[in-house]
């Protein structure tokens, strides 16, 4: 008959280590280890560093009359035991910190209630595409003030998609398209839309297939003298980039976004 094992807790492990165990129990701790390398891996660091002090202590020479080299032993025996407990106080300092973090967030939200950040406002770290959307427009804004450089104001969003696999958003009726260019990028081929709105001027949508699958809604951040939205559906990404008002440029990016579903 099988007999029944309890779960092996961190303080079976240290008793492990420091040969406090019964026969019986190591040899479920052991078990417990071929299970988990993780815990495994670090019960044989700690038994190599006691093994260690061991043999130094073993080696090192017993002089009967010299105080010092029984102090400095003693101090050895206590740096193995301390050893021992080492994770455990790496544990506490943990829990400490997590409770003064949580009572911290308990204080605040009572002294000055629950903070709420716009999204406009608190963001991640911009995408990297976003950065190439921005010198595409940039380049848009160049070309337009060059005479010999004519813009391609044809727009064919299903040819876009054959060529490109990049399905591009339903464009509000007012928005003119001034031109259309599939640049090169560091994620493969973009398609820069140079458009023409009432509310916002001269305004850049870029799209491009940055490799991963994701969904993202619409995020506006400054980006110098100008704001762009970001969004991402599935495997294709978007920005807007225009001199607009952030909150309205994110409005305006959302509906696109919203049109892509």
């Amino acid at each position: 008959m099988t007999r029944p094992v309890d779960p092996v807790s961190d303080a079976d492990l240290q008793a492990y280590v420091d040969d406090e165990l019964s026969v019986a129990r190591r040899i479920d701790v052991e078990a417990h280890l071929s299970a988990h390398p993780v815990e495994a891996s670090r019960v044989m660091a700690d038994l190599r560093i006691r093994d260690e002090l061991r043999l130094a202590l073993a080696d090192a020479p017993r002089p009967a009359a010299s105080g010092a080299g029984l102090a400095t032993m003693e101090a050895a025996r206590r740096l193995e035991g301390g050893l021992s407990r080492q994770s455990w106080l790496r544990r506490l300092r943990i829990a400490a910190s997590v409770a003064l973090l949580l009572g911290a967030g308990w204080l605040a939200h009572g002294q000055f209630g629950p903070l709420g950040v716009s999204r406009v406002v608190a963001s991640d770290l911009p995408p990297a595409y976003l950065e190439e959307a921005v010198r595409a427009h940039r380049t848009t804004a160049l070309r337009a003030g060059m005479s010999s450089q004519a813009g391609a104001p044809a727009y064919d969003p299903a040819e876009i998609r054959a060529a490109t696999a990049i399905v591009m958003p339903a464009l509000p009726e007012d928005w003119q398209v001034s031109d259309v260019q599939v640049f090169p990028s560091a994620f493969g081929p973009s398609v820069e839309m140079s458009v023409k709105t009432k509310d916002f001027g001269a305004v850049s949508l870029f799209a491009v297939r940055p490799g991963s699958f994701d969904v993202v809604p619409a995020t506006t951040v400054p980006t110098g003298d100008l704001n762009a939205a970001y969004w991402q559906v599935g495997e294709v990404a978007y920005a807007l980039v225009a001199k607009a008002e952030s909150r309205a440029l994110d409005r305006a990016a959302a509906r696109l976004a919203r049109s892509l579903y």
